[in-house]
């Protein structure tokens, strides 16, 4: 068996019995496997084990990538400039990080020159670090009455990212926060199905905590 093939035994026996103990269905829990730093060839491999989804951070890294292996179902889940879009649009099936109305209306835009709808999440920085991006939770209902108003982006749900601590349970509120906002506005008509949140250090507590969707780097990728 290969590392590769046996860590993603593990990690996808970790989100079942994450969700288990939660009285979650596992099967709807998305696992988007990060690729920043791998190989087209590693990539490949992936998807010959049955791993659909990969997340990359940065376009122009990402480009050969998406290019060599256009079967894959590629999330867009780190910052994302305006001037970018145009790069991300015709290639992504998910924006995780949609976080401004700058780039709602550039996303609108480019959408209305493809011809087509652009699927997103919205980030809210949940933890108030300085250093992550992101909408304040507080912001958030006046920037989805924004995007109600734009016809080519469909709001999928929400994404967060946590602080990087030694202990998981530390950043249990964060994931129950974000679940919490989402709940808090599911009714208003905004399709707020989804919830990216969970990396390699903290996505056992956030499947716990109701992430649908969790951004596995390392854990499989070393």
């Amino acid at each position: 068996m290969s590392q590769l093939k046996k860590r993603y035994a593990e990690v996808k026996a970790e989100i079942a019995a994450a969700a288990e103990n939660a009285g979650r269905d596992p099967s709807v829990i998305k696992l988007v496997a990060v690729t920043k730093t791998v190989s087209v060839e590693e990539v490949r491999q992936a998807l010959a084990l049955g791993i659909s989804d990969f997340g990359e951070n940065r376009v122009q890294d990402a480009a050969p990538k998406v290019a060599a292996l256009p079967e894959a179902r590629w999330h867009f889940i780190g910052h994302l400039q305006s001037n970018k879009v145009k790069d991300v649009l015709p290639f992504y099936t998910l924006i995780h990080s949609l976080d401004r109305p700058s780039l709602a209306a550039a996303l609108q835009n480019a959408a209305e020159r493809f011809d087509k709808f652009v699927d997103v999440l919205v980030q809210v920085n949940v933890s108030g670090e300085d250093s992550k991006f992101g909408l304040e939770p507080s912001a958030l209902a006046d920037f989805l009455g924004y995007l109600n108003g734009l016809q080519r982006i469909r709001i999928h749900g929400l994404m967060t990212m946590a602080p990087f601590v030694d202990d998981p349970e530390e950043v249990r509120p964060v994931f129950r926060s974000l679940r919490e906002l989402r709940d808090r506005y599911t009714t208003s008509g905004n399709g707020l199905q989804e919830l990216s949140m969970g990396m390699t250090n903290d996505y056992k507590v956030a499947v716990e905590e109701g992430a649908t969707i969790v951004r596995i780097g390392s854990a499989l990728f070393t």
